[in-house]
């Protein structure tokens, strides 16, 4: 009997470091895949027509609300509505005009301090760009403190091709769009912002912790072998010196130069002297100051735009496993602990 427990007990163990060993050959086989730019085979575009889904709410509420004679009346409406449309549209038909409606497709972007969902947000550009024409307008609801310069300045290319291909594009901020998220926003050919939104923070910040003098208090030495003059300007763990720290701080003020130049060729009507100063104003103050064009919020204006064209909301989802998923969660976890590599630390970020 003695035997059978031991045994057992072998077995279990056994079987909990072969799991572990499967978890964690599947988490370096997801890490792989992902790295392999396999990027546009493990994932599929969603569009759904906000024009139904405001027509669905309004039909759900008009049934609670109206009484029987009411609720016939507004069908009646609605198809006598209908009826006009359908045949306005075959008169233009007939006289060569453009029968079809503009079309507003709606991409949304939360940005995150890697600026991770431009990989999402190219693929949507990509998928709207194949369709789109000069009648249209892509509406991009976006939201971000900011971020890694590297990161915002391909979201920002990713918006260029849209005003390159002359099609409008039109930024809608409900609640911030500072430092990369305004470099990104200011690529539109109009920006709305809700009256609180927060706009601006055109600055360029960088920070790191040093170990060194605890290294050397702990009698451990760390060293750093470059090829190069500045090739590692600063270091979290080596000993910073007064020309490495200089050469670091004109880096920075040349990256702020760059985005200050950014933000003219884009919206020019902005006194980038007055707004370069690493602040951020909300609504009504940042629309003085010409970092917006109106006071909306998204839902107002794509609501109205529903009045006169057919809206459609495009996203770009990933076909994502279980390790994928639980990479993710880690991520996330790791990311609301303020956890960051040591490469991240020391990039300049739009902050």
């Amino acid at each position: 009997m003695d035997f059978v427990i031991e045994y057992g007990l072998f077995l279990a163990k056994a079987l909990t470091i072969l799991i572990a060993v499967v978890i964690v050959v599947s988490l370096i086989f997801s890490l792989a895949s992902r790295s392999a730019g396999r990027r546009m085979e493990r994932g599929h575009i969603e569009v759904r027509s906000l024009n139904d889904v405001i027509e669905n709410f309004s039909e759900t509420l008009r049934q609670v609300v109206l009484n029987p004679a009411e609720l016939k009346q507004e069908v009646k409406s609605g198809k006598k509505k209908r009826k006009a449309e359908l045949k306005e549209q075959k008169q233009k038909a007939k006289k060569g005009d453009e029968a079809r409606r503009p079309r507003v497709y709606v991409l949304d972007f939360e940005g995150d301090l890697q600026a991770s969902a431009v990989s999402n947000l190219r693929e949507e550009v990509t998928a709207v760009l194949s369709l789109a024409e000069e009648q249209d307008e892509v509406v991009v609801r976006l939201e971000s403190p900011g971020g890694q310069v590297h990161g915002y300045g391909l979201g920002a290319s990713q918006l260029g091709r849209i005003v390159a291909k002359s099609v409008t594009l039109t930024v809608s901020v409900d609640k911030v769009a500072a430092s990369g998220g305004y470099m990104m926003a200011c690529i539109a050919n109009r920006i709305i912002a809700a009256p609180f939104a927060l706009l601006g923070s055109i600055g360029v910040v960088a920070q790191l912790p040093n170990f060194h003098r605890f290294l050397q208090n702990k009698d451990i030495d760390f060293e750093v072998y470059t090829a190069g003059e500045f090739k590692r300007t600063v270091t979290v763990f080596g000993e910073n010196t007064d020309q490495g720290r200089e050469k670091f701080k004109q880096e920075l003020e040349d990256v702020h130069l760059l985005f200050k130049e950014f933000v003219h060729e884009y919206r020019p009507v902005v006194d980038m002297d007055r707004v370069a100063t690493g602040e951020a104003w909300y609504g009504k103050r940042a629309m003085d100051l010409q970092l917006c064009d109106e006071l909306k919020t998204s839902d107002q204006y794509l609501v109205e735009r529903c009045q006169d064209a057919d809206v459609f909301q495009v996203r770009y989802v990933e076909d994502r496993n279980r390790v994928d998923r639980l990479l993710d969660r880690l991520t996330a976890a790791f990311s609301r602990l303020g956890w960051k590599s040591s490469k991240d630390i020391e990039q300049p970020h739009l902050l």
